[in-house]
């Protein structure tokens, strides 16, 4: 039971799911180049209200300043959102999301250092270092438009940072249920904002009416599992250092990198992208570098999370003889 309730572990889990919803994600916005961000962003919010069930296990009402924090993490993590999916409709999925492997775990450290009352220490250090390497290690792996990509990648990395951060502080006051719940309001409140501008609301509906119904019941599917992460990383946020919560986002870009590169040999007709040796190589060592990042992190926290972390490591370890195998 300590296992399944380990911060670092919960981490993982959440992210890999995170990770393959974008590049299902990716797949359904190939559908159509018309496919509107806005509206993908508008209806994650907008369901987002239903985190709000999780108020019937108990809850208080907050002070007016813990209000506002959780109420800005929901906000701060929405805007994060629309940068993040702009990221992905620009360019290649494994390319253009992998590059936040570096810079969101370093915004949100950056953010913390101010406002949060502990800070990672001993073997976690290590750990978040090695995973913010390979998330760098992510971003010098192949060519990238920089005027288009990278204003995206530091805008969606700074609000996640902010939204990290300000989760954090409402869950240690408020306790995890509380601090969700306020937390998904805030989401839902900034969905209900994209409808304010005329072009936004035109294309939220518009582009949920042209739909095929295929593409809709592939969409609000993967909303689901997209759903389950999310409240698993603030779940994850709630019983760890968010530092080392966001520098665990490694692992959604090594699932990006895998799951991509096997379509991409085995399913080119879903989705393709361009894998020359260098960008596979520097993506293998990249993915190596999280997995031994998690597996330091893991022996930093209790013995629960180092267990965790240890099967993770096999996993991973599996999952890149597989790839460099088949390469």
């Amino acid at each position: 039971m300590q296992v399944w309730e380990s911060g670092i572990f919960i981490a993982i889990v959440a992210h890999f799911l995170i990770g393959a919803s974008l590049v299902w994600d990716k797949i359904l916005l190939a559908e159509t180049e018309k496919q509107s961000v806005v509206n993908y962003v508008f209806w994650l919010g907008a369901i987002s209200i239903f985190g709000c069930i999780v108020g019937a296990f108990g809850m208080k009402m907050p002070s007016a300043g813990m209000l506002l924090i959780s109420l800005a993490a929901g906000i701060c993590d929405l805007v994060a959102t629309y940068f993040y999916y702009k990221a992905l409709k620009s360019g290649e999925a494994s390319q253009t999301l992998a590059i936040m492997g570096g810079f969101a775990p370093l915004a949100t450290a950056l953010i913390g250092i101010p406002l949060l009352h502990t800070q990672l220490e001993g073997m976690s250090i290590w750990g978040f270092a090695l995973m913010v390497i390979g998330g760098f290690f992510m971003f010098f792996s192949e060519r990238i438009n920089v005027r288009k990509i990278l204003p995206l990648v530091v805008m969606a990395s700074g609000f996640f940072g902010l939204s990290n951060v300000f989760q954090k502080m409402a869950f240690d006051a408020l306790g995890f249920t509380t601090g969700f719940v306020f937390f998904s309001i805030g989401v839902f409140l900034c969905a209900l904002a994209l409808l304010v501008r005329k072009k936004w609301r035109e294309e939220i509906f518009t582009s949920s009416k042209d739909t095929q119904p295929r593409s809709k019941i592939g969409y609000f599917s993967n909303r689901v599992i997209s759903g389950v992460g999310s409240f698993l990383v603030a779940f994850a946020i709630s019983r760890a250092h968010p530092d080392l919560v966001s520098a665990i986002s490694g692992v959604r870009y090594a699932t990006i990198f895998i799951g991509v590169y096997l379509l991409t040999k085995f399913r080119p007709q879903v989705l393709k992208e361009a894998f020359t040796g260098w960008t596979l190589t520097a993506k293998s060592i990249a993915t190596a570098l999280i997995i031994a990042g998690l597996a330091v992190a893991g022996l930093g926290g209790n013995g629960s999370g180092g267990n965790a972390t240890a099967y993770l490591f096999r996993f991973g370890h599996a999952m890149l003889y597989a790839v460099a195998d088949r390469w």
